[in-house]
C-alpha cells in the first residue's frame, strides 16, 4: 500500500513538473516563429496613407517596375573561412567576446525597457525617455533585428508585440526627416522581417512605406526630406533647395526591399528617378565623379556647390550604390558606373595618407584616411579633416572592390578601416573623436613620407600627427567598427578580431553608467571624461550589433545573403546572389 501512494505520488508530481514545463515555455520561449503573428493584436494607423489623393500623381502608364532578367551569380563577398585549417575564426575566444557584447546590449536594452519604454531612445543619465525621433520608438524599431541576431528571445517577442501598436499618426512633433526615419524606421521593420518572417513586422512597414510614399508627391517627384505631416497630407509638400545628398540619396535600398517584398513598383519607381538624376549630374559638377554635399532639388536636381566628402551629410549617399547594385541582382549596371566612378574620384582628390611621427616602428601602419575637398572646377583643395562618420568608407570600398573585381579598392578600403582604427589607439582613451585634423604627407600616389618637424603640429596635448580636434565628443557611433567587420568578413585576418575587441573595451571603459552607456564629451581626457546624457538608438541598432557580428560564425548575417542598410540593418538578397 504505501508503494502504491509513493508511486501514485511520483506519478502527480511528474505531471505536475510536465504541466510547469510548458507553461514556462509558453510564457517564456515567445519567439516568433516563420509567419506568425506575435501575441498583441495588429493596431492598424489611424491614418491611412495608402488611400491618400496625391496632388502630383504618378501615371501608372510612366512607372518604372523592378529590373526584369536572371539574376546575375554576384562574385563571392566573403573570405572562405571553411577553407582554413584549423578553422579559428571562432573559438572559445571570440565566444568569450561575443558574450561580453550581447551582455553591454542586454544591459542596454533592459534599462531602455525599465526607464524608456516605447520613447525613442534612453537618457543613460537620468533615466528618462527621450523623444528625438517623432515619438515612435525609435530605439524599439532599431533594435529589433539585433535583438533577434543575438537570440534574446523574450525581448524580441516583447518588442514585436509592441510595435504591432505603432500609430505613424500619432507622433510627438508636427515633422519628421524623412531620411532618418526611412533607415531607422523603415529599414528596421524590413530588416526584421526578413529575419523573423514576422507578418505584423512588414504591415508595419508597408503602412509607414505609404507615408513616406507621400514625401515624392512633390512637382517634379523629388522628394521633400522635411515631411511635414499636414503638408503631406495634403499635397503641399516640395522638394528643398539646398538638400543634404545623403538625404536624397539614401533611400534606394529600403524602397527597393519594399516593392521587391509587397510587388508593388511604386517605392521602386520614385527611387529609379532619383538614379537617372545622379547618372545625369555626376560628370556636370565642380568636382566630376561626385556629388556636392548640397543638392538643389527643387530646381531640377542642380549641383553647382563645391564642398565634397563622405562625411556627414554625403556619406550614405555613395555606400548605396554598391549596395544597390547587389540589392538588385547585378541587373542594372548603372550603379556599378556610378560607384566605380564616384570612388576612383574620391580616391584621386579627398584620400590621403597621414605624416607619421617617428614614434612609430620602421615600419609605419599602412593607413589612409579621407577629408574634404573643396572645388570651384579648376582647382581642388584638400582638407585633411577626419570624420568618425567617414569611417564607413573603408568598407565601402572593400565591397565594391570584391563585388566588382576591383581589389586594389579592396586593398584601400583595408588602409581606411585600420586607418580609423589607428585614430581610435592614438587617443588617451582609445576612442577617436567625432572631427579632428591631420597633417598629410605631400607625397604623390598617396606614398608613404617621413615625418617633418617644420609642418607637424605644435601642440602637446595633441597626439602626433594631429594637428587639430574640432569635434572632442564620442557619441557611441558605429562606423570605425563597421569598416573593421566588413574588412575582417572579406579578408579573413584575424589580427582583426584583436583591433575589435580592443576598441570594444576601450569604448565601455569610456561610456560604461551604473545602468547603460552613455556618449562622451572628450576623448581626450583619459579616463575622467564628462559623459553626455545621450545614448542614441544607433548604439544598440549598429555598434553592438557589428562588435557581436565580427566575434560571431561568419556564416550569422553573410554578406553574401545579406546586405546592410546605413543603420545596419540586413537586407535580404536575391536568391541568385545567395551562397
Amino acid at each position: 500500500m504505501a508503494t502504491l501512494t509513493a508511486h501514485r505520488r511520483f506519478q502527480r508530481l511528474a505531471i505536475l513538473a510536465f504541466v510547469f514545463i510548458i507553461i514556462t515555455y509558453l510564457l517564456l520561449d515567445r519567439v516568433p516563429r516563420h509567419g506568425r503573428q506575435p501575441a498583441s493584436e495588429y493596431v492598424r494607423s489611424s491614418f491611412d496613407w495608402a488611400n491618400r489623393r496625391q496632388k502630383h500623381a504618378i501615371l501608372e502608364s510612366t512607372m518604372v517596375h523592378l529590373p526584369d532578367g536572371i539574376i546575375r551569380d554576384l562574385p563571392r563577398i566573403q573570405h572562405e573561412f571553411s577553407k582554413d585549417e584549423p578553422n579559428e575564426a571562432h573559438n572559445k575566444t571570440q565566444r568569450q567576446r561575443q558574450e561580453a557584447v550581447r551582455n553591454a546590449t542586454r544591459k542596454s536594452w533592459d534599462s531602455y525597457r525599465e526607464y524608456a519604454w516605447g520613447s525613442d531612445e534612453l537618457a543613460p543619465l537620468t533615466l528618462v525617455g527621450k523623444e528625438s525621433f517623432s515619438g515612435w520608438g525609435a530605439t524599439l524599431v532599431d533594435s529589433l533585428d539585433t535583438l533577434w541576431i543575438m537570440g534574446l528571445k523574450k525581448e524580441f517577442a516583447e518588442a514585436v508585440d509592441m510595435v504591432a501598436t505603432i500609430d505613424w499618426d500619432n507622433s510627438t512633433a508636427t515633422s519628421c526627416s524623412l531620411f532618418e526615419t526611412n533607415i531607422r524606421y523603415l529599414g528596421g521593420l524590413l530588416a526584421t522581417y526578413d529575419l523573423s518572417q514576422e507578418e505584423v513586422l512588414l504591415q508595419k512597414a508597408v503602412e509607414l512605406g505609404n507615408m513616406l510614399y507621400a514625401a515624392f508627391d512633390t512637382p517634379n517627384h523629388f522628394p521633400a526630406n522635411a515631411f511635414d505631416f499636414e503638408d503631406a497630407r495634403d499635397g503641399r509638400l516640395v522638394a528643398d533647395k539646398r538638400e543634404a545628398s545623403a538625404a536624397v540619396g539614401s533611400l534606394s535600398l529600403e524602397f527597393t526591399r519594399l516593392s521587391q517584398i509587397t510587388g508593388d513598383p511604386k517605392y521602386y519607381s520614385v527611387i529609379d528617378n532619383i538614379k537617372t538624376a545622379l547618372e545625369r549630374t555626376q560628370d556636370t559638377t565642380t568636382l566630376p565623379g561626385m556629388w556636392p554635399t548640397y543638392i538643389d532639388l527643387r530646381n531640377g536636381f542642380l549641383v553647382t556647390e563645391g564642398s565634397y566628402s563622405l562625411g556627414a551629410m554625403s556619406d550614405s549617399a555613395y555606400e548605396y550604390l554598391s549596395k544597390m547594385f547587389a540589392l538588385l541582382g547585378g541587373l542594372d549596371p548603372t550603379y556599378e558606373k556610378l560607384h566605380i566612378k564616384a570612388m576612383e574620384t574620391v580616391k584621386k582628390h579627398l584620400l590621403f595618407r597621414p605624416m607619421l611621427p617617428d614614434i612609430y616602428p620602421a615600419v609605419s601602419p599602412d593607413i589612409l584616411f579621407s577629408g574634404t575637398a573643396l572645388s570651384n572646377g579648376p582647382t581642388v583643395e584638400l582638407w585633411p579633416d577626419v570624420q568618425h562618420l567617414g569611417c564607413f568608407a573603408g568598407g565601402m570600398f572593400a565591397l565594391g572592390g570584391r563585388m566588382f573585381h576591383r581589389e586594389d579598392h579592396v586593398t584601400i578600403g583595408e588602409q581606411l578601416a585600420r586607418g580609423c582604427a589607428w585614430a581610435y589607439d592614438a587617443f588617451p582613451t582609445g576612442v577617436m573623436p567625432e572631427v579632428s585634423r591631420i597633417v598629410p604627407c605631400e607625397t604623390a600616389d598617396l606614398a608613404p613620407c617621413n615625418w617633418n618637424e617644420s609642418r607637424g603640429r605644435k601642440d602637446e596635448d595633441l597626439p602626433k600627427p594631429f594637428s587639430g580636434v574640432q569635434d572632442a565628443q564620442y557619441l557611441l557611433r558605429p562606423e570605425a567598427i563597421e569598416s573593421v567587420f566588413i574588412l575582417y568578413r572579406i579578408t579573413g585576418k584575424r589580427d582583426l578580431l584583436d583591433t575589435a575587441w580592443r576598441m570594444f573595451n576601450s569604448i565601455v571603459k569610456a561610456t560604461e553608467t551604473k545602468f547603460a552607456y552613455s556618449a562622451i564629451s572628450n576623448v581626450q581626457a583619459g579616463g575622467g571624461t564628462s559623459k553626455i546624457n545621450s545614448m542614441e538608438s544607433f548604439w544598440i541598432a549598429e555598434t553592438l550589433k557589428y562588435f557581436y557580428l565580427i566575434f560571431s560564425e561568419p556564416d550569422v548575417i553573410s554578406l553574401d545573403e545579406y546586405v546592410f542598410n546605413t543603420e545596419a540593418h540586413p537586407l535580404k538578397l536575391p536568391k541568385a546572389a545567395k551562397r
